[in-house]
């Protein structure tokens, strides 16, 4: 985004890639349908920003849902509202979009070169690459790095950039995973329910609910409901699930107080709340005495049941991150104090937040605005 808006500028731009192609994170987001944004009012849409919704704010005026809709037409990429709100292109993958914007940009000018991986600064402040010809430098007059958080390793967010911008004096945020899974220490009765997806559910942890779903795994639990709560948890907020939240506390007690007979607890929750397999087995394993409860006692239990994480899974299988640059190392434009005319952009910056649209908005929204700074910074140049 960066480099399409100083193409636009009329700039001579560069955009160097460290892997094979481009985009391969944007690929892989693709494949669970490339949510693109949320079409929700702005300030909900801020709000899924937590603390950084203030710095990002002018950014995600300037480039919203509104104007990332519109920026998928232009690529020739029609898109749809889902009814939770998220956006998404009508092919349902991010390739074509991709292979439409390559063109855009090679079209405009840009220069694409691949295996291309940037090493730092050079004594003379050159920048320094390793390539498949060998060392490189160039000499380029702004420079907007988007180099990714640090996980997914594979496709390129490997996070290497931080000691290179720590060494020049930029303030870095530890890295964190964000919209990732969180840890549970399974009991083996657990294993037949890997894969099961929990819902519907409401979520809450250090003060906030979240209603969504997610799925118990190997190592724990992971999906949209747990990633909205990520920052607190990550804190280590305990988590607590309502199994039921279309019903109340009070509606679910008289229906548990039926009349049993001879049927085993599983059998009285399926028939009394249609409850299913897995929210039966959960509710066991993190109420190992619940058989002998009363209704009331059961009832609590199901609309406020404690599930113990034991933190974060590894960072590297979180979807993005938190953590990068600080807000304190950039000027209004994006720019590091530390390194005058380097701008920064992306998930490398320090915002975090959750899946449904909010990631790709505000990374082609930081993409923009800093590649807006970049051309007014050769301009101011120019015309000095």
């Amino acid at each position: 985004m960066a480099a399409e808006t100083l193409a636009a500028a009329g700039a001579r731009v560069l955009l160097a890639e460290a892997k094979p192609s481009v985009g391969r994170k944007l690929l892989m987001a693709g494949k669970s349908g490339l949510n693109l944004t949320k079409d929700e009012p702005p300030a909900i849409f801020a709000d899924a920003y937590g603390p950084a919704a203030e710095w990002l704010g002018p950014m995600l005026v300037a480039f919203g849902p509104a104007e990332a809709r519109d920026w998928a037409r232009g690529l020739g990429q029609e898109v749809f509202t889902g009814t939770s709100g998220r956006v998404f292109p009508v092919a349902m993958k991010a390739s074509p979009l991709l292979r439409a914007w390559l063109a855009r940009l090679t079209g405009a000018g840009v220069e694409i070169r691949a295996r291309w991986r940037w090493l730092g600064w050079a004594e003379d402040g050159a920048a320094r690459f390793a390539t498949p010809e060998g060392a490189r430098t160039l000499a380029p007059r702004v420079t907007v790095l988007a180099l990714g958080g640090a996980s997914w390793a594979r496709l390129g967010s490997d996070g290497a950039w931080a000691q290179i911008l720590a060494a020049r004096g930029v303030p870095l945020a530890p890295f964190a995973p964000s919209n990732g899974g969180f840890r549970v220490d399974w009991s083996p009765a657990m294993a037949r329910h890997f894969g099961a997806a929990i819902k519907p559910v409401a979520l809450s942890a250090g003060g906030r609910t979240a209603r969504g779903e997610f799925v118990l795994t190997a190592g724990g639990v992971e999906g949209g409901g747990i990633y909205a709560l990520g920052p607190v948890l990550r804190d280590g907020a305990a988590l607590t699930l309502d199994l039921l939240p279309d019903r109340a506390e009070a509606e679910t007690a008289r229906r548990l107080a039926r009349p049993r007979g001879g049927a085993s607890l599983s059998n009285h929750l399926r028939k009394t709340l249609n409850l299913g397999p897995a929210k039966i087995a959960l509710l066991r394993e993190c109420v190992p005495d619940i058989a002998g409860a009363g209704p009331e006692a059961l009832a609590r239990a199901l609309k406020a049941l404690p599930l113990p994480l034991l933190g974060p899974a590894p960072m590297d299988e979180a979807i993005s991150t938190a953590g990068g640059v600080a807000r304190a190392g950039l000027d209004p434009a994006l720019m590091a104090r530390a390194v005058p005319g380097t701008f920064c952009a992306g998930e490398m910056l320090d915002w975090d937040a959750p899946t449904g649209g909010y990631l790709m908005t505000a990374c082609l929204a930081t993409g923009r605005w800093a590649g807006l700074a970049a051309a007014r910074a050769l301009s101011d140049a120019s015309s000095g």
